[in-house]
């Protein structure tokens, strides 16, 4: 429990659960790790200033999807597709703070919104790979709709996480062949353990049907009416009506990103593109453009901010030397049972992705020592993959660093009346990071 690695981790779940910002909850834990495993706050500052090098494009990719899913918005299309859903299902908000009939009577209708939204997630995954960035654009014009339903807006967090971490996944499509093919078979491969890639997605379906468990009991959970204030969010849209030229050229752009992501893999160059496809249009006005790219940025920024910090936490982590310790723990007590060194290298894992908060950077860091400690020990392919792709799914899924549950709150909380770690990041950690873990480690000992 003295492990720098151990500490700083459960100083940094401590801070965010008081309520403090999450990027001075991982610049904070940065510190203790860093001198508690032996280094000068000099020579601590100085490495947390170089893993921050290593989220900048991330951070940027981040930034520039905001700016796209800004012009996205200020197109008027996602709030044309709203309307049009909320006519559909024929949800109108009740004036006056009332609620309506329909929305008294509604368990169908918000099943049938926890079912469309989660296919929009893990679209943006996959078909449309703009990522997180959908979230602002489509979540805050429903807001009115959710309240008048009085839906759980924590359940509503659980569906989005799950569609946005289950979809890279199993999915070798966008993010998913970032994640699977770029990142997990790569480390994979480097570190002397190749394997085709159907079957690391057939070993990982497991762990995927656990966290559709876990979510369906989120879904039950959540399911009792809850108030909120019937509040205004501001429209970024320049009009409650869209233009055809307008609709077309919209359309248009989200396919060239959808291309861009196919062709050059990289999501700078498909959000920057998009972007320019819309300004080229005429969607997005020459007068207009600096406001729609500085609300893209302001969208973003918190989330840009706290990748940045989270890169130099993960750096910091990396060079404290806690996680060999903790290897090594577990090295030591290998022998006595297969189940408990499985249960543990998931754990150590967990540890770690719960702090940086991402699954993308988890991978390379435990692949290097879990691929050569896995075939010592005997594990098969198929359980070492698993394993190092569930260390990072369950800090993804439920970590308050994480760009899932950060994306997750940036939408549901654009009124105000929904908390980051309270309202996303504690429920998606009970309901899709356990269960995940559960079944991740049942997997590695049957695979």
């Amino acid at each position: 429990m003295l492990n720098p690695v151990v500490l700083s981790v459960f100083l940094v779940l401590i801070m965010c659960v008081l309520r403090i910002n999450v990027v001075i909850a991982l610049t904070t834990g940065s510190i203790v790790c860093g001198v508690l495993g032996g280094s000068s706050l000099k020579d601590t500052l100085d490495v947390f200033s170089q893993g921050l090098g290593g989220g900048a494009k991330i951070a940027l990719s981040y930034a520039l999807l905001g700016v796209f899913a800004s012009a996205i918005a200020h197109s008027g299309l996602s709030k044309f597709l709203m309307d049009g859903m909320a006519r559909l299902l024929h949800l109108v908000p009740g004036k006056s703070g009332t609620r309506s009939t329909a929305a008294r009577a509604s368990g169908h209708t918000k099943m049938i919104l926890f079912l469309t939204i989660g296919c929009i997630a893990i679209a943006s995954e996959n078909i449309v790979p703009v990522h997180i960035a959908f979230i602002p654009i489509l979540i805050p014009p429903l807001l009115s709709v959710f309240n008048e339903l009085r839906m759980d807006r924590r359940a509503m967090a659980c569906v989005i996480v799950f569609g946005v971490v289950a979809a890279y996944l199993i999915i070798p499509m966008g993010f998913g062949e970032i994640f699977l093919v770029n990142i997990l078979s790569h480390y994979l491969k480097i570190n002397g353990l190749a394997m085709p890639l159907s079957e690391i997605i057939h070993a990982l379906l497991f762990p995927i049907i656990g966290m559709g468990i876990g979510l369906t009991l989120a879904l039950l959970r959540y399911k009792k009416p809850r108030n909120y204030q019937i509040l205004t969010v501001k429209d970024s849209g320049k009009s409650n009506q869209i233009s055809r030229k307008d609709f077309i050229v919209s359309c248009c752009a989200i396919i060239v990103v959808f291309a861009m992501q196919l062709i050059a893999r990289d999501i700078v160059l498909g959000a920057l593109t998009g972007f320019l496809c819309l300004l080229l249009g005429g969607v997005v006005k020459q007068r207009d453009s600096e406001n729609v790219v500085a609300n893209g940025f302001k969208m973003m920024a918190i989330i840009s901010f706290t990748m940045l910090a989270a890169a130099g936490f993960g750096h910091i982590l990396r060079s404290s030397g806690g996680i060999e310790e903790l290897v090594n723990c577990l090295t030591v007590h290998a022998s006595s049972s297969k189940a408990f060194t499985s249960f543990g290298m998931l754990f150590v894992g967990f540890l770690i992705s719960v702090g940086i908060g991402s699954s993308f950077s988890t991978v390379p860091i435990v692949a290097s020592v879990y691929v050569p400690l896995g075939i010592k020990l005997g594990f098969s392919p198929a359980a070492i993959a698993v394993i190092i792709a569930v260390s990072g799914a369950t800090g993804d899924a439920g970590s308050p660093a994480s760009d899932s549950t950060l994306g997750a709150t940036s939408g549901l909380n654009a009124d105000g009346q929904h908390s980051l770690v309270r309202d996303t990041a504690i429920p998606t950690f009970i309901y899709l990071a356990l269960p995940t873990f559960i079944f991740g480690w049942i997997a590695s000992l049957l695979v």
